[in-house]
C-alpha cells in the first residue's frame, strides 16, 4: 500500500491526468515517467510503441510501483494489452472520452482531436462502434500539436497556428461536443474553446481515469498508505523537462534521468 503509483507518457501531457489523480487521491504517492527521448509517440510505429510501452511498464514495476496508469491515448491504443500481459500490477489505461461525449451531444455531431496513431488504431474504431455508432463523428488528426504545446507552451504562436487549422473543421461540421484525445491537449483547452461556439462541450479523460484508478486500488486492497509525494523522471534531458514542467505545472519539480 505504501508503494507509489506509476504514470507514464511520451512527455508531459500526462501531467494533466496526474493533476486529476492527485486531486482525487491526495494521500497516494506518484512516480511520473516522461519518455521524452522518444517524444512524440503519436507518429511512431505500433510495433515500437508495444515494445517501448512494455519496457517502460517493466521499469516502473522494478522501481516498486503498485499500480500503473498509461497516461497517453496513443500508448493505450497500441500497447495496453501488451503491457497488461507483461506485468502483474493493476494497469489503468486511457482512451478518448467518446462514451461520456456521446451522452452529451444534442445535435448528434461529435468532434475528436487526437494523434494520427490514436485515430488509426483498431481500439479507437471499436470505441466509436460501441458508443457513437449512431452519431456523426468528425475526427481530426493533430500532428505536431502535442510537441508544440510541450516545447513552446499552450499560448505560443505555433500552437495558435496549429489550432487554427485543426479546430476549424470541427466548428464547421457543427460539433457541439469535442473530445480531447491526447493528454497534452487539455493544457490548451482555453485556446481550443476560443475557436468553437460558446456552447460547445469540451471533454477530456482526467477525472474518469482518477475514478477508475480509485476503484481498481480499492478492489485490489492497495488504496492508501502514501504521503502525497511526487517523483518525476525522464529518458531525455532533465533540465529541459524541468523547464517545461515548471511552465505547465506551475512550479519547479526535481527531475531524475533514467537511461534505458
Amino acid at each position: 500500500m505504501r508503494a507509489p503509483i506509476g504514470i507514464f507518457d511520451s512527455g508531459l501531457g500526462g501531467l494533466t491526468v496526474l493533476k486529476a489523480l492527485r486531486h482525487r487521491l491526495p494521500t497516494e504517492d506518484f512516480l511520473y515517467f516522461a519518455d521524452t527521448r522518444f517524444l512524440p509517440y503519436g507518429d511512431r510505429e505500433e510495433a515500437f510503441l508495444r515494445e517501448r510501452g512494455q519496457r517502460v511498464a517493466e521499469t516502473l514495476v522494478e522501481r516498486g510501483c503498485k499500480a500503473l496508469v498509461i497516461a497517453c491515448n496513443t500508448a493505450t491504443a497500441a500497447a495496453a494489452e501488451t503491457i497488461r500481459a507483461a506485468v502483474t500490477i493493476p494497469v489503468v489505461a486511457l482512451e478518448p472520452a467518446v462514451k461520456p461525449a456521446a451522452a452529451l451531444t444534442r445535435c448528434g455531431v461529435l468532434g475528436v482531436l487526437a494523434t494520427t496513431r490514436t485515430l488509426a488504431s483498431p481500439r479507437f474504431a471499436g470505441l466509436i462502434a460501441r458508443h457513437a455508432g449512431g452519431l456523426r463523428v468528425v475526427t481530426q488528426a493533430c500532428p505536431g500539436l502535442a510537441e508544440a504545446i510541450e516545447s513552446e507552451g499552450p499560448q505560443s504562436a505555433r500552437v495558435a497556428e496549429l489550432l487554427d487549422d485543426y479546430v476549424k473543421p470541427l466548428a464547421q461540421a457543427g460539433a457541439d461536443v469535442v473530445v480531447l484525445g491526447c493528454t497534452h491537449y487539455p493544457w490548451a483547452s482555453a485556446q481550443i474553446a476560443a475557436r468553437l461556439p460558446a456552447a460547445t462541450h469540451i471533454v477530456d479523460t482526467g477525472d474518469a481515469v482518477a475514478r477508475q484508478l480509485e476503484h481498481v486500488l480499492r478492489a485490489a486492497g492497495l488504496q492508501g498508505g502514501g504521503q502525497g509525494r511526487l517523483g518525476l523522471a525522464t529518458s531525455g534531458a532533465p533540465a529541459q523537462v524541468n523547464e517545461k514542467a515548471a511552465r505547465l505545472w506551475g512550479e519547479r519539480l526535481v527531475v531524475d534521468h533514467w537511461d534505458f
